[in-house]
């Protein structure tokens, strides 16, 4: 293969993040767009060059011209739409979470290891600049052997264009029973990915406690997790703060990653937005000296750019897989379900025994009294 011809299914709030990097890639072109609302469809074409507009995935799928499919629906129809993409004999991009189980998330792999076809789920925080040059300095044991991963992720408000533009219809179904949980299930999963990926380790336990926040979010929560080795501990605090700007060019939120180690510590300052006024990699050495490392690309759409010129890469090589496999996606949503079952039964869970999916209590979640519940929000 000597050029990737990409259709993209779905032009919904994420699609213009994961088509951006097919756009730069020399060896790529975006030749089809489908989506069951011709506008969008047509709209999307012509921001993307693509020179042909489908309503039916079965039409864009009988096309011989595309050689594989960014599929950026709604997670309950992830399923659907990729065993119908491998069944075409076309490779996947699938955005996260991979399924609304594990169990459709291994029959999702499965199939594709079965007819041939790469299947890699859409993960921004395995290619984010800071965050790969985080893994890099652990892994040259810069910081000694790493014994605590701490992720904080906060979520507030904030004014830009990126949020300002985005489709309210593209949430509906994230409020209700179309998904096993809130924003834990659906922004989450980019940082229990990282959790497993920063050091290829399992996570053996988790324990948890999570509260309920007005309409998806589901904060405060407090998690802490053991690894594979016994020196190394994980946990994960997720904070909503609904009365807080954010600086940011994208959503309302950001996030930190700290790993200490034996002999000194890295911290990753920022993500989804820029909250902080600090070099985006910050080290500490054990002789006390610091390196900042400020001339990193910390744009958050670098890691959407990134993976999926990655994606074309390994197409390209011939490879038959992709980072983030559909293992590693399994395993996050493992970690995701683990969460809310430790928190609701109050007791250390191993992410490995779930087959199926768990939901906090009171999924799905009561709106109509929104904009109470957010007045009172942290009141009380």
């Amino acid at each position: 293969m000597e050029r990737v011809r990409i259709g993209v299914l779905g032009t919904g709030n994420i699609a213009p993040l994961n088509v951006a990097g097919y756009l730069e890639h020399p060896q790529a072109e975006v030749i089809a767009v489908c989506d069951n609302r011709p506008d969008k469809a047509r709209a999307a074409a012509d921001e993307w060059g693509a020179p042909k507009v489908y309503t039916d995935l079965a039409d864009l799928l009988a096309d011989d011209d595309v050689d594989a499919v960014e599929i950026c629906t709604p997670t309950m129809l992830h399923k659907e739409h990729v065993l119908a993409t491998i069944a075409a004999g076309k490779h996947v991009s699938c955005q996260k979470p991979i399924a609304n189980t594990v169990a459709d998330g291994r029959e999702m792999i499965a199939a594709a290891e079965a007819a041939g076809v790469v299947l890699r789920v859409a993960e921004c925080n395995v290619f984010y600049p800071p965050l790969v040059k985080a893994k890099e300095i652990i892994a040259s044991g810069a910081i000694g052997a790493p014994t605590m991963c701490r992720i904080k992720t906060v979520v507030g408000t904030t004014d830009t264009e990126f949020q300002n533009g985005l489709d309210p219809s593209g949430y509906v179904w994230r409020f209700n029973d179309q998904s096993p949980g809130g924003h834990l299930f659906d922004d989450m999963v980019h940082k229990y990915t990282t959790a497993l990926w920063l050091f290829d380790q399992d996570i053996t336990s988790v324990q948890a406690i999570v509260r309920q926040a007005p309409a998806f979010f589901e904060a405060p929560t407090a998690a802490i997790w053991e690894y594979e080795r016994e020196s190394l501990l994980g946990m994960m605090e997720v904070t909503y703060a609904p009365r807080m700007h954010m600086r940011s060019s994208f959503y309302g939120a950001d996030e930190f990653f700290e790993i200490q180690g034996t002999d000194g510590f890295v911290w990753v300052t920022r993500a989804t937005g820029e909250m902080l006024d600090l070099a985006p990699v910050i080290v500490y050495h054990p002789d006390g000296t610091q390196t900042h490392y400020g001339n990193i690309d910390s744009n958050w759409l670098t890691g959407f750019k990134e993976g999926s010129k990655h994606f074309v890469d390994a197409l390209l090589a011939g490879r038959t897989t992709a980072d983030l496999t559909g293992e590693m996606a399994v395993k996050t949503l493992q970690l995701c379900f683990a969460v809310y079952q430790a928190s609701n039964e109050r007791t250390p869970v191993d992410p490995r025994t779930i087959e199926t999916s768990v939901s906090p209590p009171w999924w799905p979640p009561d709106l109509s009294n929104y904009y109470e519940s957010m007045e009172r929000y942290g009141r009380e």
